[in-house]
């Protein structure tokens, strides 16, 4: 506004002035609000530019560059290597039954000059042993079945041989299949990469389509092992269930998991639905349901059938930590309750008392209650701690499973360990590319990961399926 103008609505009298006044008041008010909002704005938009694997469900990999080193344990200010009194663990010989080959070696010559006579070779105390691990010659072995026909001096027909039983109807064997099936999935190789290993290694050729129909026979040959691993896991008192990404020809998939101590059960399906949840555990599902607090794992039942991943609540008080004034300090008492948690919990690993346990929770859970009520109050400063904070005390059964059920913990580490292979694999491979190779795919992942929560053999196991398959037997199941 210009002088000139102000002088003129003070000319004109006390009501002119009262309401230009009261328009410009109103417009700073307006303006004031406008400000806050942005700024506001402004400080969500920041933190979430500063989302990293510390404060967020973001994997390590995707962290920006800026992003704080991730913790590490403190030095024990110990040199790298062995200790001094460290006893070692060479490598241990192998018994005589296991050795191939065994070959005596003898000295020609002693130091002196005299030369050994064959009739002089007295072993003189213990002899020292070396073993040597070495690879045959690896190629394949070919066999050839003609299949001759004859005919028939009676009627004329002619008739064809049949293959013995045992003998599969392609052009590879059991073996064959299971190491490539193997390589594919476990090792994680390019259709491209495994071709040239096959003919480097084994003199074998294949083409890229070849080993896609491999792929599939041997997860159509692992259907009732796929059956049987639903039914374990949907029968188990507790399981880890967690989901990421996948891609179907470049479109958004889900790929979910659940996994108990000793089976992984691996399906991709639309989205992430808590429909498709029910599809993976079923309706019936009665045991505990270990997860993030995404929406669709309400579907699991009340929070007393629940256990919260309490590493991801650690990730969620960091990030209200790194916030201002009364976010700050309800993040930082959070992170400080969940330390002394997972002190309970370590120690509980080691010495297995539960009462001990639930001792040193009880003060824990007071503190949280009382934390939680308090940012939980329509009076409370900051919306998204007020938010955090209802959904928890909403929750607040689910907090604390793991000190009463055997067999549950306190986070979901489990399942995120799980599907850590098939993220990797989905990144190399970019997905699939029809619904069969996401249902070739998820049989394949199961059985490779069950088998390392087992300890088992991927090759072995497949090799014993595709040979079953081949003599029309049942097919060995994994539980």
């Amino acid at each position: 506004m210009e002088r000139a103008e102000a002088q003129a609505i003070y000319e004109q009298g006390r009501e002119a002035v009262v309401a230009v006044l009261l328009a410009l008041s109103a417009r700073l008010a307006a303006q004031d609000a406008q400000i806050a909002q942005l700024a506001a704005r402004v400080a969500e938009l920041e933190q979430r530019l500063n989302r990293n694997s510390r404060n967020s469900s973001t994997p390590p990999s995707q962290d920006p560059p800026g992003a704080p080193e991730r913790r590490r344990a403190p030095s024990s200010q110990r040199s790298q290597g062995a200790q001094p009194g460290h006893s070692g663990h060479g490598r241990l010989l192998r018994p005589l039954e296991a050795v191939d080959e065994l070959f005596d070696q003898w000295p020609e010559r002693c130091a002196c000059g005299h030369r050994f006579r064959a009739a002089e070779r007295c072993p003189v105390g213990t002899s020292v042993r070396r073993q040597l691990a070495e690879l045959p010659p690896i190629t394949i072995r070919l066999t050839e079945h003609r299949l001759h026909r004859l005919r028939c001096p009676d009627c004329g027909r002619t008739t064809r041989a049949e293959l013995p039983p045992g003998i599969p109807a392609g052009a590879f064997g059991p073996r064959l299949e299971a190491a490539i099936a193997t390589l594919s999935i476990r090792n994680r190789l390019s259709r491209r990469q495994l071709v040239e290993l096959v003919e480097e290694l084994f003199g074998c050729r294949l083409a890229s389509g070849t080993v896609d129909a491999i792929l599939a026979r041997t997860a159509a040959a692992l259907d009732a092992a796929y059956d049987n691993l639903l039914e374990d896991v949907r029968a188990a008192p507790a399981v880890n269930i967690d989901e990421t990404g996948w891609r179907l020809k470049g479109t958004r998939r889900t790929l979910w998991g659940a996994f108990t101590v000793r089976a992984a059960l691996l399906r991709i399906a639309p989205d992430r639905h808590e429909r498709e949840l029910l599809a993976l555990l079923g309706e019936e599902f009665a045991g505990i349901g270990c997860s993030d607090r995404w929406w669709a794992y309400n579907a699991l039942g009340p929070p007393q059938r629940r256990q919260v991943c309490w590493a991801h609540l650690m990730r969620d008080f960091t990030a209200h930590s790194e916030g201002l004034t009364a976010q700050k300090e309800f993040g930082e008492a959070g992170l400080r309750i969940a330390r002394e948690l997972f002190v309970a919990w370590q120690r509980f690993q080691q010495d297995g008392d539960r009462p001990a346990l639930k001792h040193a929770i009880a003060p824990l859970k007071r503190e949280l209650r009382l934390l939680l009520a308090t940012h939980a109050r329509k009076r409370a400063r900051h919306r998204h701690t007020r938010t955090f904070a209802k959904n928890l005390l909403k929750l607040w059964p689910a907090l604390w499973t793991f000190t009463e059920i055997d067999g549950v913990e306190p986070t979901n580490n489990a399942a995120e360990r799980g599907l850590r292979g098939a993220v990797i694999y989905r990144k190399l491979s970019l997905g699939s590319q029809s619904e069969h190779g996401e249902r070739t795919t998820e049989r394949l992942l199961s059985v490779s990961q069950t088998c390392r929560l087992q300890s088992r053999s991927l090759f072995a196991y497949l090799s014993d399926v595709l040979d079953a398959r081949a003599h029309d037997l049942p097919v060995p199941l994994l539980t």
